[in-house]
């Protein structure tokens, strides 16, 4: 019936036909069209697992940063204070510094090292200086039958007092004469002075002193215990020259008055046996100065009426 029913049509309702099939085929493709929502499972971004894959990766470096303060409350209290009972971790880490206790057992072995060169050092000083030592004069040289010199001044205590000591041989290559500044005064005094005002340790500066008769003897000599211990002088204004020089105080004020005559003879008899103690000095006496001839530093010592004449001209080198 419809293949009739075509075959009867006239072409052009034929064609009208086609053409208004054609459009009624348009919409079917175009409801086709309707699987382009499949893009929408495109956009299976909106489920998106991997996304949510994604962040649980992202925990997994969070992950790493936990181990981190776990490592800061090893190191430091945490910010999170239940780690205060990591606390005890770093009670813990002591115990490694009790562990380095050993260091103190190697401490021991250089004081070991320490302790027998202190004796070496003591020993070769100690060698040197019985080496060194110049023997006193014998006690009935000096007047066998009568002879040698008779002494004023230097009384026999005074003479035992500095053969007594034991002088090391080249010890002493000076002799310095000074004057005290004052018109009175003693060994004593002077050793207070400048104990308590020039804070010298050692007290006394002088080896040996003269007394003009006021505070002690006319041209009595005294000791000093830098004479009986063998240590410097503090009478120079140079440690070197203090080393190695004697220093002989007379009492007085030359610049005012001039010494007795009974200093002059003590100090002739002193310096004379100081001479021969002490020994000579690459071939020569032991050398007699003023204070000023000396002294580095400016100065009138031992005043300006004190003879130096006298004293270079019979203590010549």
């Amino acid at each position: 019936m419809l293949g009739r029913a075509h075959s009867e049509l006239s072409d052009e309702q034929k064609r009208d036909l086609f053409l208004h099939s054609r459009e009624d085929i348009r919409p079917v493709p175009r409801a086709t069209s309707t699987p382009k929502p499949r893009p929408t499972p495109a956009a299976r971004p909106t489920p998106r697992p991997p996304d949510e894959e994604e962040p649980e990766s992202t925990p997994k470096p969070r992950t790493k940063p936990t181990p981190e303060p776990e490592e800061t409350p090893e190191h430091r209290p945490a910010k999170p204070a239940p780690e205060p009972e990591s606390t005890p971790a770093p009670k813990a880490t002591p115990k490694p510094k009790a562990t380095a206790t050993p260091k103190p057992t190697p401490t021991p072995k250089p004081d070991a090292d320490e302790k027998p060169s202190a004796p070496i050092v003591v020993e070769k000083s100690g060698k040197a200086d019985d080496e060194g030592f110049i023997p006193p004069p014998p006690k009935r040289g000096w007047s066998f039958f009568g002879g040698g010199p008779k002494y004023t001044y230097l009384t026999a205590s005074v003479r035992a007092a500095i053969d007594n000591a034991k002088v090391k041989k080249g010890r002493w290559k000076y002799i310095v004469v000074h004057n005290s500044g004052t018109r009175q005064g003693n060994a004593h005094a002077f050793d207070i002075y400048h104990r308590n005002v020039r804070h010298m340790p050692n007290g006394l500066a002088y080896h040996f002193v003269i007394g003009n008769g006021r505070s002690s003897g006319n041209g009595e000599i005294e000791i000093g215990s830098r004479w009986t211990r063998q240590i410097n002088g503090g009478h120079v204004a140079s440690d070197y020259l203090n080393n190695i020089a004697l220093g002989i105080c007379l009492v007085g004020d030359f610049n005012r008055d001039v010494p007795t005559k009974a200093q002059d003879a003590a100090l002739e008899e002193l310096i004379n046996y100081l001479r021969k103690r002490c020994g000579r000095v690459k071939g020569h006496d032991i050398i007699v100065r003023g204070h000023k001839q000396i002294n580095p530093k400016p100065t009138d010592c031992p005043g300006d009426r004190f003879p130096l004449k006298w004293l270079n001209r019979e203590f010549h080198d």
